[in-house]
């Protein structure tokens, strides 16, 4: 059988362009049918482009990674990098379809990223780009759908059937899965929790907004409130001023982590504040959605039980009903920042029959004219 690379060359001649075009906006189909095929997936950061070869059972076959280019140039230079990751890829494993899991509003038609706050993405036909220079399925969706999808699958949402997803990294993102489906909303946003408003005139959102969830409760504020009180010199903070030798903008997320784990007692009230905030958000989502467990994701859950601790207790304390109803289990995720890689390629995997098919119909039709031109060359050479 050819190979995905081979099918690649084959169509995109010297420009690495194909005519290939097979996917529709009808996606809807149910993950127990879909071809147990090896698939790409890519995750798309504000820092980072990951992309991987999964297969059926979400075990992640090889990975490879590089930086994201720089927001302020053009689209095309990080679709290009898209591209060589899986033309790479597909140098060593047959690749039938890609997903593309995208930090930004993705479109209902999950075609066009509307809008990414790190990239240089507005309205951005990222799908049909792609699939333009690849000879297989594209699919593209939100990155915190696609992380949402691989703990649904594969990690610690296996067997719910409403499940809400919390990202927590520079900032808040979330996804909604109800009955084996992602709930994107009439236009495709859904699950945007982090622009919720939970303090009226707070804290200014790139957003454009004041009293966001996720300027209290994201790696941007953890990061943030250690920064104000190392440069205000208050004396809870001399163990990380100590520890940055004095250049405070070297104070990171996972570095607070580091610190709280060792005992230091400013950075484990700081993991308290973010988690209690964590905790009040997820109780608003529970009045407002009933589900029966939140997946906590994100590069902040790193720091596990500092974190998720304080979320569990301040979501008893401010769950709407408390006492009087079923209380949503709270969860970390299982499948650590690999999530969206390995949702982005098991969601591909709902499409890549299409890629089957029309290769199947593609070969049929080469063996039928393999065949005609052979009689005809019989029939002339017994003329």
């Amino acid at each position: 059988m050819s190979t995905y690379r081979d099918l690649a060359l084959a169509h995109r001649g010297s420009a690495r362009a194909t005519v290939l075009r097979t996917v529709g906006t009808r996606e809807r189909r149910s993950h127990l049918t879909a071809p147990r095929v090896p698939t790409v997936g890519i995750d798309i950061g504000g820092t980072k482009v990951m992309a991987g070869v999964v297969d059926a059972d979400g075990n992640i076959l090889e990975r490879v990674r590089t930086e994201t280019p720089d927001k302020s140039k053009s689209p095309k230079v990080v679709e290009d990098t898209i591209v060589e990751l899986v033309l790479d890829l597909s140098d060593r494993h047959d690749v039938h379809a890609v997903g593309i899991g995208a930090a930004g509003w993705v479109d209902a038609d999950r075609n066009r990223v509307l809008f990414a706050p790190h990239l240089s993405w507005r309205n951005e036909p990222l799908r049909d780009r792609i699939s333009g220079r690849l000879a297989v399925p594209v699919l593209v969706d939100n990155d915190a759908n696609s992380a949402a999808w691989a703990e649904w699958r594969f990690g610690a949402g296996r067997g719910e059937d409403h499940l809400v997803m919390i990202t927590l990294g520079t900032g808040i993102g979330g996804a909604i899965l109800e009955d084996g489906q992602v709930k994107r909303g009439k236009f495709g946003v859904a699950g945007e929790f982090g622009h919720m408003q939970v303090v009226p005139g707070g804290h200014r959102c790139p957003c454009g907004n004041r009293g966001c969830w996720e300027q209290y409760s994201s790696g941007n504020a953890l990061v943030r409130e250690a920064r104000e009180l190392a440069a205000a010199d208050s004396p809870v903070a001399y163990g990380i001023i100590e520890h940055v030798k004095g250049n405070i903008s070297e104070i990171t997320g996972p570095m607070i982590t580091e610190l709280a784990r060792e005992g230091d007692a400013m950075c484990v009230e700081l993991l308290q504040d973010i988690g209690q905030w964590l905790g009040v958000g997820i109780a608003n989502l529970a009045a407002a959605l009933d589900p029966s467990c939140f997946v906590i994701g994100g590069g902040v859950s790193a720091a596990d039980d500092l974190l998720i601790g304080p979320a569990r207790d301040a979501f008893r304390r401010h769950l709407t009903g408390r006492g009087y109803r079923p209380e949503a289990r709270v969860a970390r995720a299982q499948l650590g920042p690999e999530a969206g890689m390995v949702g982005a390629a098991d969601l591909a995997r709902l499409v890549a029959r299409r890629f089957r098919r029309a290769n199947r119909r593609r070969v049929e039709r080469y063996e039928r004219y393999e065949r005609y031109v052979q009689s005809r060359r019989t029939t002339q050479g017994s003329l």
